[in-house]
């Protein structure tokens, strides 16, 4: 079982909680922070009368990712779970008709329709690719003295086992098929999102309002801050740690990929973990790119995809989608929004 390793990187944002003068605060705000769950921190920041009873809404709310993070994991296997290893896993020779959770049937079904919508820039088929990627930044990090870049002509050949075709999903009996023994799937760019939102919407159909979840920098808010006012989000700048943009967010979430998140360095230059199908190396078109959607999960695989394609492309792409605006930031220090953006800026 490969050894998951958390990196220290800077969130990409941090935020701003502040009660406007005059404002009276009725109920307390309270902090919860956790390690434990998708590799990443999960900052819980919610408003109520209680430390007792914020504890009871943020451990449900950790009960709720320590469940999908179980069932996303390409990591690990957990026992009486089939889970995305389980997918992975290999039985003489060959993937195995895996039955599993519709959480995952469902998540598998949104990756899909996002790969058309994105014309296969976001591919979660690409666990091949991205899993050498992953072996030798690992080992990079383990030991920066010999780290080396991983063989193109390996790249080249894992990419020829990438295509998401070959992953069957059989929603009336539960299961999903790899039909090329030497494909995996890489649920990175959406698994995190995707619980995410799953848990955004099972707080609210308990009634839970006032709550803001930050999980490694994808911010979603639940409901507005306990006076009535939105919530500020900073994004921050990568290259100096200023910001970038002060957002006023209610009920909408901003999602942010960087190239400063988790990387590597070989012979002085640092090699992210977003990677570009089309050169099967680390994208260097942004360093980072910010989405304001209704929808975490929608978020997440948006950022991800826009920061591998032009701009163009991507402001192509968020054109299609309503309610939906991003933020580009170039290695030149430039920034770039969709029309709509700086409706949402304070």
């Amino acid at each position: 079982m490969p050894m998951k390793k958390l990196v220290c990187f800077a969130l990409t944002i941090c935020i701003v909680l502040c009660t406007l003068c005059g404002c009276e605060v009725k109920k307390n705000k309270y902090t919860a922070t956790s390690m434990d769950f998708f590799d990443t921190p999960i900052t819980i920041t919610g408003y109520e009368n209680t430390k007792k009873e914020f504890d009871d809404v943020a451990n449900d709310i950790l009960t709720q990712f320590e469940k999908y993070h179980k069932l996303f994991s390409i990591y690990d296997e957990f026992e009486g779970v089939n889970n995305i290893y389980t997918i992975n896993k290999l039985m003489d020779g060959k993937h195995q008709s895996v039955v599993v959770d519709k959480s995952i049937i469902d998540m598998l079904n949104f990756a899909k329709d996002m790969y058309e919508k994105t014309n296969g820039t976001m591919n979660i088929a690409m666990g091949s690719v991205l899993s050498i990627w992953h072996e030798y930044r690992e080992k990079g990090n383990e030991n920066p003295k010999n780290a080396t870049l991983p063989p193109v002509d390996a790249l080249k050949e894992a990419a020829k086992h990438t295509d998401i075709t070959k992953m069957v999903i059989d929603e009336e009996n539960n299961t999903v098929t790899l039909l090329d023994p030497k494909m995996t799937l890489d649920v990175g760019a959406v698994a995190k999102g995707y619980a995410t939102q799953c848990i955004v919407n099972y707080l609210k159909e308990k009634g839970v309002t006032n709550y803001l979840l930050n999980v490694g920098g994808s911010v979603t808010p639940i409901g507005t801050k306990e006076t009535g006012e939105d919530w500020i989000v900073a994004i921050e700048n990568p290259k100096d740690g200023e910001y970038l943009a002060c957002l006023s967010l209610k009920d909408k979430s901003v999602v942010t990929s960087g190239n400063y998140q988790r990387y590597y360095t070989v012979d002085g230059k640092k090699y992210h973990h977003i990677i570009d199908k089309n050169t099967l190396m680390p994208s260097d078109k942004f360093l980072s790119v910010s989405v304001i959607c209704e929808d975490t999960a929608l978020g997440d695989i948006l950022s991800t995809a826009l920061f591998c394609m032009t701009l163009e492309e991507g402001k192509k792409l968020i054109n299609t989608i309503p309610n939906t605006e991003a933020l580009w930031f170039t290695p030149d220090s430039k920034t770039y929004t969709t029309n709509g953006w700086n409706e949402y800026v304070k």
